[in-house]
């Protein structure tokens, strides 16, 4: 696993939709979060009728054998109240490194615990043929909140679990793609249920130890692009456009930003700093030529 794209990819994920620009708490696309893959606890998701999330299931395919090890890393941002801004801290659990036979007998389930949220991850394998095996599993937001119809969403997001991604890693076993499965395995994959995640092949292209599962649609081997200076956590923009108007913001906006989040703080600072030649860089990026066919024009 190249564990620099992986970690690069799932923090983009981790923070997209977390501060958008203008990056002031003030703005009103600001006053109302974005965020994706967002678990709120299971009585208000049933107040809801169900149109929210209170757990999020992943399954896809690994070929391995009983030397396999399985290891999962589920990470989220956790709110806290601060001024008139939520402030995300960053979480992670992981399970360590299982055995394959041993998750056939006996699901694996952690509990986990952070000052004000708590959930549960719950991993297991289901055996299809020799080497081949459905891997499941399940995020629960175990939070409980007695009044859910009394709070606000506001009030509601500081006990949920937001941007709640996984990464599992097999070391020496084949993930299989779930966008381009080859022809033997399409049935099965077409059978993987995922519910509020979509996995993908994560690292170099064609490595298939490790499966980002992100609550944003992707596609196999994503990356960051290059040329990108840093995280600007809004993916519907280009960097060379939101930098040109991070620039635009007024010196009472911007004083603004220095005196809110510290995330947002360092896209300003990072982008003032940005030197000309870099936004050159940003305008557009040549990967390669291939040659036409011949007799084409």
């Amino acid at each position: 696993m190249n564990t620099d794209v992986v970690e690069k990819i799932a923090h983009a994920v981790l923070y997209e939709g977390y501060m958008l620009y203008p990056y002031r708490s003030s703005a009103v696309k600001n006053q109302q979060r974005f965020n994706f893959g967002v678990l709120y606890p299971r009585e208000y998701c049933e107040l809801q009728g169900g149109s929210d999330n209170w757990r999020m299931q992943t399954e896809c395919l690994l070929l391995g054998n009983a030397a396999t090890p399985l290891e999962v890393k589920v990470r989220f941002l956790q709110l806290f109240a601060q001024q008139d801004f939520q402030h995300g801290v960053e979480r992670a659990v992981c399970t360590g490194a299982a055995g394959l036979p041993s998750l056939e007998v006996q699901p694996l389930r952690q509990l986990f615990h952070f000052d004000g949220v708590e959930g549960e991850l719950e991993l297991r394998l289901k055996r299809l043929d020799d080497g081949c095996c459905k891997i499941t599993l399940v995020v629960r937001n175990l939070a409980s909140v007695a009044n859910p119809a009394e709070m606000n969403r506001h009030q509601i997001l500081l006990r949920s679990l937001v941007s709640v991604h996984s990464i599992l890693h097999a070391g020496g076993g084949k993930f299989v793609s779930s966008i381009d499965p080859p022809e033997r395995y399409r049935t099965a994959v077409a059978e993987c249920r995922n519910i509020g995640t979509w996995p993908v092949l994560a690292g170099d292209e064609g490595q298939c130890d490790t499966v980002l599962s992100a609550p944003i649609i992707l596609y196999d081997y994503p990356q960051i692009a290059p040329e990108s200076p840093g995280d600007l956590f809004d993916g519907t923009e280009i960097d060379e456009i939101l930098g040109l108007r991070i620039l635009t913001l007024t010196d009472a906006e911007k004083d603004e930003v220095r005196n809110g989040d510290d995330r947002a703080r360092q896209i300003l600072e990072r982008t003032e700093m940005l030197p000309p030649e870099h936004f050159q860089k940003l305008h557009g990026a040549l990967r390669g030529l291939r040659a036409s066919p011949e007799g084409s024009q």
